[in-house]
């Protein structure tokens, strides 16, 4: 990202081969919409490109990234609320069955089950755990990207790996996988 930031803009592909899938899958994980996803990936290397001379290399890359992922995330969600889009979401992969599918005993597998789970998270909860579980980024890296102290991320997601646990086991209840 130096190297960019000092002119050579052709490094800026490089960066964008390292770490466009792990930004897809967050917003992916995020929205569901594959669309968004592609349109917001592009964004934030926009972004970089027009903010690299505000990198200053003292962190991680990839927090500063991310932060600037999480910040496109806000804007496009907020400026589709405010022309009343609402963020497309898959249903096919949120919605449970209705009870007459039971009959069927419908088998889901346990990362589905998760991944419903995940999905009923509320969005700060769901970022968390995408950010350090799907990411892997360390808790003091989310607190630089949310604004926040270690500490407080690690309450974050302590009550949202509880809540989302719960949630896992009542979809374990309701539907058997294998």
């Amino acid at each position: 990202m130096m190297k960019v930031k000092n002119g050579d803009l052709d490094k800026l592909g490089l960066l964008f081969e390292r770490y466009h899938r792990g930004l897809y899958g967050y917003f992916y994980r995020m929205c569901k919409d594959q669309d968004t996803c592609e349109d917001l990936v592009q964004s934030v290397f926009e972004r970089i490109l027009k903010y690299r001379q505000s990198y200053t290399g003292d962190g991680k890359f990839s927090t500063w990234l991310f932060s600037i992922a999480r910040n496109q995330f806000i804007d496009h969600h907020r400026k589709n609320k405010r022309n009343g889009i609402p963020v497309q979401l898959d249903e096919s992969r949120i919605e449970m069955p209705n009870g007459a599918d039971k009959p069927v005993q419908q088998k889901i597998k346990k990362k589905e089950i998760l991944e419903m789970a995940l999905n009923k998270l509320d969005q700060e909860k769901r970022e968390v755990i995408i950010l350090s579980r799907y990411e892997g980024l360390k808790y003091k890296e989310i607190a630089e990207i949310l604004e926040t102290t270690e500490g407080a991320i690690k309450v974050k997601m302590f009550r949202a790996m509880k809540e989302l646990k719960d949630l896992a086991k009542s979809f374990e209840k309701e539907y058997s996988y294998e």
